[in-house]
């Protein structure tokens, strides 16, 4: 009889690879929806979502290799399918956008309303989320689906992305302040 399936992800993963099929299983459900949810949100197209989160799961599949001791199973799933997206993008020509310019006084006042986080929970207007999504930077946008929606930590992804960690915390904190007010003029609008 196979053992309980609340194995960490890296034991699942050494599971997978001796043949039990409902370790993997397990790795897929844990990770399937946060992962569809950063690649969706960093490309904005539904197929080509699916097809670099397809890509994603075949290329672990294939992999022989374990992945590092000091990486977590989900920040090297990430780093995978980052590496897709950003195959899938250089092969079709595209390039990613420049990092903006910041007004640190416009980015600097504290806002005390809830945070997107929160609100990407409590909202049922995933349209609306969508569109602010869209309006951030390239950057900024995949350290906070990476933190939204892959739960990585900063330093995480600060290595996923080979970028410093005041970098990526700066990153998310402007992402954050210009969601909050993008959220908050939609909702004057409506």
């Amino acid at each position: 009889m196979n053992a309980p399936l609340t194995d960490d992800d890296a034991a699942l993963l050494r599971r997978y690879r001796r043949g039990d099929a409902a370790a993997f299983n397990a790795l897929y459900q844990r990770h399937r929806l946060g992962l569809f949810r950063f690649l969706l949100g960093l490309c904005g197209d539904h197929s080509l979502a699916e097809e670099v989160f397809q890509e994603t799961w075949m290329s672990l599949v294939r992999s022989q290799s374990e992945q590092r001791e000091a990486v977590l199973f989900k920040t090297w799933l990430y780093q995978i399918a980052r590496n897709r997206l950003i195959d899938h993008w250089r092969k079709t020509g595209r390039h990613q956008a420049g990092h903006d310019e910041y007004d640190e006084g416009q980015h600097a006042q504290a806002d005390p309303q809830p945070g997107p986080e929160q609100q990407w929970g409590l909202s049922r207007d995933s349209e609306r989320l969508q569109a602010a999504l869209a309006d951030l930077p390239e950057d900024q946008r995949e350290v906070f689906l990476l933190r939204a929606h892959g739960d990585l930590e900063l330093n995480e992804i600060a290595e996923l992305t080979r970028t410093p960690a005041e970098t990526v915390k700066s990153r998310l904190r402007y992402a954050l302040q210009k969601l909050r007010r993008l959220l908050a003029t939609e909702e004057l609008s409506a």
